[in-house]
């Protein structure tokens, strides 16, 4: 079924208020969603239901906590915008119940392909050298950086239009280090493509290392992730069963 729905098995309350929701949103929208079109251009088929109205999903797993900020990623946005709609559409059928949320951007808002920088960063991406994972080796980190594309210009600039290779590398070296784009460029004068390369992914794996440790630590610990796993289905639980059953007599369920 895919990455999501184990947790969301144990609070059915979300597929449960998707339902709902779904019956206040036109199909035309969804059809409009960029992600659709991306997978379905993607797949050999016409595509599925589930992932039509997946973002349906995504709004009902925002508003049944009554979030009021979520933290998303630029591509995300327009599926913000979707559960903004949506929210505002069941407030005025029947009455004030959930907040709008509000987007919280990052000031890195995407980061791109190593190997395509036109298109983002996926973890679905077929190459293996276009994707940085939490897990990868110092030495995958590196070899990914190395054969990062970039340009046949060998100084060191943002300019994401013209230039989006090296660019990416400046945005992911802004956002592992903390500095701005001006800082970047400023300690990277002088350097060429191949050696800020590998300046950036000094930096990347020096940023990784203490999670890549901490995830081979959990994955050591199996009976504590399923405790966490529990504890923290128990806790949404809580939190959203009385939500939803005042969501249930508001639509005339009970």
């Amino acid at each position: 079924m895919g990455r999501g729905y184990g947790w969301r098995a144990q609070v059915p309350e979300h597929a449960e208020l998707a339902w709902i929701l779904g019956c206040l949103t036109n199909v035309p929208r969804l059809l409009r969603l960029p992600q659709w079109k991306m997978k379905r251009a993607s797949q050999s088929n016409e595509g599925t239901v589930g992932l039509l109205t997946y973002p349906v999903l995504q709004a009902a797993d925002i508003l049944l906590y009554k979030s009021t900020h979520v933290p998303v990623g630029e591509d995300q946005v327009l599926h913000l915008e979707l559960a903004q709609d949506i929210a505002q559409h069941f407030n005025k059928k029947y009455g004030e119940f959930f907040p709008v949320p509000k987007a919280i951007l990052s000031t890195t808002k995407k980061i791109k392909s190593l190997r395509d920088p036109t298109v983002k960063m996926s973890k679905s991406d077929p190459q293996k050298l276009a994707t940085v994972n939490l897990v990868d080796s110092p030495d995958e980190i590196v070899l990914k950086f190395r054969k990062a594309v970039t340009d046949f210009t060998s100084e060191v600039t943002y300019d994401p239009s013209s230039r989006p290779g090296v660019s990416n590398l400046v945005s992911i070296h802004a956002a592992v280090t903390g500095l701005s784009i001006k800082e970047v460029l400023h300690q990277s004068a002088g350097l060429d493509t191949a050696r800020y390369k590998m300046v950036v992914a000094e930096s990347v794996i020096q940023k990784f290392a203490p999670i890549r440790n901490e995830i081979k630590k959990l994955q050591e610990d199996t009976s504590h992730l399923i405790k966490v796993l529990e504890d923290g289905a128990e806790k949404a639980k809580e939190l959203a069963a009385p939500i939803y059953q005042e969501i249930r007599r508001l639509v005339g369920f009970q």
